[in-house]
């Protein structure tokens, strides 16, 4: 009897806990988490994609009749790389880094008109437009130096653009900009020559200097001889004399320093002791 009891009792206990085991994978395949950063979007398979956007939490939702998509609402980069023509021809490479976040509120209408991956549908095409019209409006001489007015008019556009769509773009960069090889070589030909051209003037400046240099020297020089003829006719020969005594003096002072040089008195007999063979 008592055997029997306790069999209907763990019997019991067995149902009890198979019940509990079925309604817990039932109310666990019923939640779902949406995580920090993100929103999710509800699709019911009788009235569609709902309006309505989940915040961050865990949720019930009916399995098999409704399902929740997840969208990262968070701010992620993209680099964008677009070939396109400047005002003047020229082949130009730009590459865009976008930051791009949707806009929360917009979700449902995003996942209905563009699906999850709408990053992918939607940036490369209408950076590639606006880049192309923008880019078209400057030579590639101002994509360079007014780079500025280039980022910011495609900045202003391209967030109209995107708006559009729902999407938000926090930041727009100018990353990467070059040319194609023709041009480079005419900038680098260009640089050449205004280095040539440089070099030339330089010398032609030089050459007029030592021209001038060349007209005053030689206007010194006449101005100089003139007062000597002045001199001489004022002062007779008496300047000659004052010049070659000052001659004399400078060349005495010279030899007298001299170690090797031996003064001999005029008007002295002198004997030497010069040695005889």
């Amino acid at each position: 009897m008592l055997l029997r009891m306790a069999a209907n009792f763990f019997n019991k206990i067995g149902q009890l806990g198979l019940g509990v085991a079925l309604v817990g994978g039932v109310v666990n395949s019923a939640l779902y988490n949406v995580d920090g950063g993100h929103r999710a979007v509800i699709f019911d398979r009788f009235a569609g994609v709902k309006k309505g956007v989940v915040g961050e939490g865990t949720h019930f939702f009916i399995p098999w009749v409704q399902r929740p998509i997840i969208y990262d609402i968070r701010s992620r980069p993209r680099n964008v790389p677009v070939v396109t023509g400047s005002k003047d021809l020229q082949n130009v490479n730009i590459t865009l880094r976008i930051l791009f976040r949707p806009v929360p509120d917009q979700l449902p209408k995003i996942y209905t008109i563009l699906g999850i991956d709408y990053e992918e549908r939607v940036l490369p095409s209408i950076t590639t437009e606006v880049l192309k019209a923008v880019v078209a409006q400057f030579d590639a001489g101002e994509l360079i130096t007014q780079r500025d007015l280039v980022s910011q008019k495609v900045s202003e556009d391209l967030t109209e653009r995107a708006s559009q769509f729902g999407v938000i773009l926090d930041d727009i960069s100018l990353t990467h900009l070059t040319f194609g090889k023709e041009f480079t070589q005419a900038v680098e030909l260009k640089q050449v020559a205004q280095q040539d051209a440089e070099k030339a003037r330089f010398l032609v400046e030089k050459a007029e200097q030592q021209k001038k240099a060349t007209v005053i020297s030689a206007e010194g020089d006449a101005q100089a001889a003139l007062l000597l003829a002045k001199s001489f006719g004022d002062s007779g020969d008496g300047l000659v004399e004052l010049r070659r005594i000052e001659a004399a003096e400078d060349i005495a002072y010279q030899l007298s320093r001299s170690r090797q040089v031996s003064y001999l008195p005029t008007g002295q007999n002198l004997l030497l002791n010069v040695p005889t063979n």
